[in-house]
């Protein structure tokens, strides 16, 4: 019995992050499940900022297209100013609120 041929792609979150809500349950959800890892988050914001127009919202963050790539890919290790930066690129604000 022969198996037929079957391609998969790589899974890309910022294919599907179409509307405002879509990005907000989708950075809840990363926090949520991320076991406070910070990379998680920094590569959820790379996903929101390429589902974007990526080269706009480095314009907004002060920063080049290269180096908001490089800071929220897989091997980026942003500094919290540049995570704060983005954010509010993106239209978003960094909320802190008490979990005990």
């Amino acid at each position: 019995m022969s198996t037929p041929n079957q391609t998969f792609t790589t899974f890309d979150p910022a294919d599907y992050l179409d509307s405002f809500e879509d990005v907000v349950a989708y950075l809840e959800a990363v926090i949520d499940d991320g076991d406070d890892d910070p990379a998680v988050i920094t590569q959820a914001l790379g996903a929101i900022a390429r589902s974007h127009n990526l080269s706009e919202i480095a314009r907004r963050a002060g920063m080049s297209r290269e180096g908001l790539y490089k800071a929220l890919s897989a091997n980026g290790n942003p500094s919290f100013a540049t995570v704060m930066k983005v954010s509010r690129a993106l239209g978003l604000r960094v909320h802190f609120e008490s979990i005990a």
